[in-house]
């Protein structure tokens, strides 16, 4: 999809949305493999006396088999069986947790809206959780994030047409919505049936939901939950990796350009053991510096790494300037250089005010405002085409 980069800035800006888009997924990949590979570590493999580098090397060479031999047509199917036992450890573990709290299913909605942990919504503007800074940032995350995403994309291009295409992604958001909703539930059904067992509460807020799965529920819950919190991860990590490859491949080593499919075979093989690698290394580096809950660090990564993809199509679909490509590459390495500043500063220069995932929009308005400063009076043969 950065090939419209190309035919709307140039070169530069068509390789740099590609970089950004290497490095946004494979962060995010990086991320789901590690929670993965820390779950099985902390409940299977310490017992084992296996290393942690160990776990993390199987979970990405079982990726790394399968995606490599079936491309994204196994990895549609795969998926399929992969969400189909992420929803059933949802389902059993709320049953389980209902039993547990002795209230009906049919009262989960009440139970869990009564909770003080229900709450959703922070209207303190102060705070780096201010319900507007993650409704606007949010919205502008899903936008980058799928819409800009080669990997999200192109199990959209895998449907048959165009209307196919259209409606797995209104039938897909739906649906993600009231799953969402179920695991909001769920944690807090979690944190009320701890207190109630006086199950002490790990450090780590990932640690929850596996310390009750496999401690404390039915051994068949256990073995539901890994299979379903791998299923999770694998779901998206996996067609990360062929995603990537396929990328890089193309925007990076021109397979579209050359037709020696023989040749290709045999470079996309190294090209996709190069990027377990870079995910391997990627992963023990997240060992060495985890610090908050994986999924608040993952958004907070995709504000700096999707911000300049943000600008550059933004700037592409809504102006019509060409723009000087040579300086494309110093704009998106200097915007999230600034968020970041600012977000690290963002005390000493704002009083209490603390940036929360709305940090995406203001990278990508600098990226936007950066391309102005480098645009051209003519008007762009891409943007009229």
């Amino acid at each position: 999809i950065y090939t419209y980069l190309e035919r709307r800035f140039g070169k530069i800006a068509y390789k740099t949305g590609a970089f950004y888009f290497l490095l946004s997924r494979t962060i995010g990949a990086a991320f789901r493999l590690y929670l993965v590979a820390m779950i099985l570590q902390l409940f299977v493999f310490d017992a084992w006396g296996m290393p942690f580098w160990l776990a993390v090397a199987v979970t990405i060479v079982f990726i790394y088999i399968y995606t490599f031999k079936g491309g994204i047509r196994t990895i549609v199917w795969t998926d399929t069986l992969q969400t189909f036992f992420m929803l059933l450890a949802l389902v059993l573990s709320m049953h389980f947790l209902a039993k547990g709290l002795k209230i009906d299913i049919i009262d989960i909605g009440s139970t869990v809206r009564n909770s003080p942990l229900s709450t959703i919504f922070v209207w303190d503007p102060m705070a780096w959780n201010f319900f507007w800074k993650h409704f606007i940032g949010g919205a502008f995350i899903t936008i980058a994030m799928t819409g800009l995403d080669q990997d999200m994309m192109q199990k959209n291009l895998s449907c048959k047409n165009l209307p196919d295409a259209q409606k797995n992604m209104l039938w897909f958001s739906v649906l993600l919505f009231f799953v969402n909703i179920l695991f909001l539930a769920m944690g807090t059904l979690m944190y009320m049936y701890m207190a109630q067992e006086g199950i002490a509460i790990p450090e780590d807020s990932d640690h929850v939901f596996p310390t009750l799965a496999l401690n404390h529920f039915s051994q068949f819950v256990g073995v539901i939950f890994l299979l379903g919190l791998t299923a999770a991860s694998y779901s998206s990590a996996d067609s990360a990796l062929t995603a990537l490859t396929t990328s890089f491949c193309i925007d990076f080593l021109g397979f579209e350009k050359d037709e020696n499919r023989e040749k290709h075979k045999g470079i996309r093989y190294k090209v996709h053991i190069m990027f377990s690698v870079i995910l391997f290394i990627v992963i023990m580096l997240f060992a060495l510096i985890k610090d908050r809950a994986l999924i608040d660090q993952l958004f907070i990564a995709a504000t700096y790494t999707y911000g300049p993809l943000l600008g550059l199509f933004a700037f592409g679909i809504l102006s019509r300037k060409s723009i000087h490509d040579k300086w494309v590459l110093v704009v998106c390495i200097l915007s999230p250089v600034i968020c970041y500043l600012l977000k690290d500063n963002s005390e000493f220069l704002f009083g209490d005010y603390k940036f929360g995932f709305e940090m995406l929009l203001f990278n990508g308005i600098l990226t936007y405002l950066g391309l102005h400063l480098i645009s051209k009076n003519n008007v762009s043969k891409g943007a009229i085409d």
